[in-house]
């Protein structure tokens, strides 16, 4: 079975590209020509140079000694978090804003919710030389605001969304408004695996160095020619995707997602797409996501503004929707315990996001000798003050 995109842009029942008529010439030029230049040894030498030199790829895979004795099994980490920017948001910006340049375009725009995607994307654009527009919802960008200095410095211009939950679905929204008020030198640098076919598609294909690396590096650290899990975050979904692409075929490896419940998926404060949501067209692409009786879009709630999220890309609903990927829910609570046990007992400060797949951990039927592989897809630093304030809270009980 394929688990890749067909010749009509849809994975099963999702994906397709549904956008306004002015967006059509557009979306029409990257599926024409995003595999060619993708594929082009032009783009590749340009494009594994950077990775290398600039990204500093490959990342490493550490054997989390002290958490693996906590969790009853081999964990790895698949540390994302060591490149330039602080995540693995870079791997995506990078070969995007090579193909836009490329094809003549002259200005970025893009979305971001925690901020990595911004700070990632205004720094190719810092690099290339080429105007950079971020929008970022109202509510992130407080409780994100050093990335927003972060992309300022860069030369970007921040711009916020200040309508609905002012998070990354609102972001989503002025990013696809700003396109179709500029579509001809203008290109959309998504950050993850959803909107118009081609996206999901170059998104993963250029986030798949993750798991192309770990086909390497599991038998060499773990002298095991595979492992037997992969575990990742999921709001859109790239660094899940990115994780998981070279082991679709492999069906001895469990793939895990981790979704954020928020406060519990039995409130009305959550985020987990494939427990709470049903098919539908949300920004571009037919998937799963969160929904009012009505059909319209519900609200997401995540402590974790990179998951803040009402849906997920069309791969991962077919993922789920064929049972090849596990999907979990995992609170708010979970994730930043877990993210202050990784910190003490590791010495590694995971951004939230990531400390989802670390809380995924505990809801697994794990034996001793298993090798589980976790991406730990940012670092923490954006988060200091999510967690300051949840260990005061903590001492005070």
């Amino acid at each position: 079975m394929s688990y890749q995109v067909n010749q009509h842009g849809f994975y099963g029942p999702y994906g397709g590209a549904y956008v306004p008529e002015v967006l059509y010439p557009n979306i029409e030029e990257l599926q024409q020509h995003y595999q060619h230049i993708l594929r082009s040894e032009r783009f590749q030498k340009e494009y594994e140079t950077l990775l290398s030199q600039f990204v500093a790829r490959p990342t490493p895979l550490y054997e989390a000694r002290r958490l693996s004795e906590e969790i009853g099994a081999r964990i790895f980490l698949k540390r994302e978090d060591v490149c330039h920017t602080g995540s693995h948001k870079l791997n995506n910006t990078l070969g995007q804003v090579l193909l836009a340049k490329q094809l003549g375009k002259r200005k970025i725009i893009a979305e971001t919710g925690a901020g990595s995607h911004g700070v990632a994307t205004a720094t190719v654009c810092a690099l290339l030389n080429l105007e950079c527009c971020v929008y970022m919802g109202e509510v992130d960008m407080q409780r994100q605001y050093p990335n927003v200095e972060r992309m300022r410095l860069l030369g970007a211009t921040v711009i916020p969304a200040t309508s609905g939950s002012k998070t990354l679905k609102d972001a989503v929204n002025e990013a696809f408004r700003a396109w179709i008020n500029e579509p001809e030198d203008t290109f959309y640098v998504i950050g993850s695996v959803f909107g118009p076919h081609p996206y999901p598609d170059m998104v993963a294909s250029l986030q798949s160095v993750i798991s192309k690396e770990l086909r390497e590096q599991v038998p060499a650290i773990t002298g095991q020619q595979l492992p037997d899990y992969v575990v990742a975050c999921v709001g859109g979904g790239s660094n899940a995707i990115g994780s998981f692409y070279h082991f679709l075929d492999e069906p001895s490896v469990q793939l895990i997602a981790a979704e954020a419940a928020g406060k519990g998926i039995e409130t009305d404060y959550s985020a987990a797409a494939t427990f709470l949501g049903k098919q539908g067209i949300l920004h571009g692409t037919q998937t799963l996501f969160m929904q009012t009786p009505d059909g319209q879009v519900k609200e997401a709630h995540s402590v974790s503004a990179g998951l803040d999220y009402p849906g997920i890309g069309p791969q991962l609903a077919y993922l789920h929707h064929q049972k090849r990927a596990q999907f979990v829910a995992v609170t708010d609570k979970d994730a930043l315990d877990a993210a202050l046990l990784l910190s003490k007992i590791e010495g590694i400060i995971p951004a939230l996001e990531s400390a989802h797949a670390i809380a995924a951990l505990r809801q697994l039927s794990l034996a001793p000798a298993q090798v589980v592989v976790v991406c730990l897809s940012g670092r923490g630093d954006k988060d200091l003050e999510t967690y300051i304030n949840y260990r005061s809270t903590q001492n005070t009980l």
